[in-house]
């Protein structure tokens, strides 16, 4: 598994999301810093293939910005319809003030 550099922890705002490539993700990874910290899914609404990346972010929640099915940032579960199955989330290290992801 390989780690992806997201960019400077210092990038980040509280509430935002980037979007990183990684080679086994196609929709690519949204990596968002929250008041609860930083975090990694795949960036596709598992109800209609939206990006999450758009939506906000409020504790270890991101919602989708579509049509507001709310996802957990720690785990990747579906918490609201119209979603009912969980996103992928990935590994997340904070190294030299640079956000890590693992990819794989």
């Amino acid at each position: 598994m390989n780690w992806i550099d997201a960019g400077a922890e210092g990038d980040f705002e509280v509430g935002t999301t980037r979007v990183i490539a990684c080679p086994t993700v196609p929709y690519g990874v949204a990596v968002a810093r929250s008041i609860d910290g930083f975090f990694a899914i795949e960036d596709l609404c598992t109800h209609d293939g939206a990006e999450l990346a758009g939506g906000a972010v409020e504790g270890a929640e991101i919602v989708c910005p579509r049509h507001g099915a709310r996802f957990c940032l720690r785990t990747g579960e579906a918490l609201t319809p119209p979603a009912y199955e969980a996103v992928r989330v990935f590994e997340v290290k904070l190294e030299s003030g640079r956000v890590w992801v693992r990819c794989g």
